[in-house]
């Protein structure tokens, strides 16, 4: 039985081709999917500790242009709160400021 070489050749070719362009494909859309995730896991925390801070103050239990994560924590509005990505606690001193009408806090 004779084999062909450049049907192999061609064959292989093609394969490679195929593998190549999939990998393109693949390598900038799992970045991309995972790139958006993390960033809507962050603005979940974000809103979940930012919700916590405006009953907090509204409620008159916690004052002043900056509420800390420990005051939330003293008066019962939030639990332990865990970045998504590292799976690290927060520090109890992050600062969760009132600008206008609502608060801002960085959780990145």
């Amino acid at each position: 039985m004779v084999i062909n070489m450049k049907s192999m050749s061609k064959k292989y070719i093609m394969f490679s081709s195929i593998a190549v362009l999939l990998i393109i494909i693949a390598i900038p859309t799992t970045y991309k999917i995972i790139k958006n995730y993390n960033k809507k896991s962050y603005l979940v925390v974000e809103k979940k500790i930012v919700e916590a801070a405006k009953k907090c103050y509204l409620e008159e239990k916690c004052s002043g242009d900056e509420i800390k994560l420990k005051d939330l924590y003293k008066h019962k509005y939030l639990e332990t709160v865990v970045n998504p990505v590292t799976k690290k606690i927060y520090d109890d001193d992050l600062p969760i400021k009132k600008s206008g009408d609502g608060f801002k806090v960085n959780v990145h």
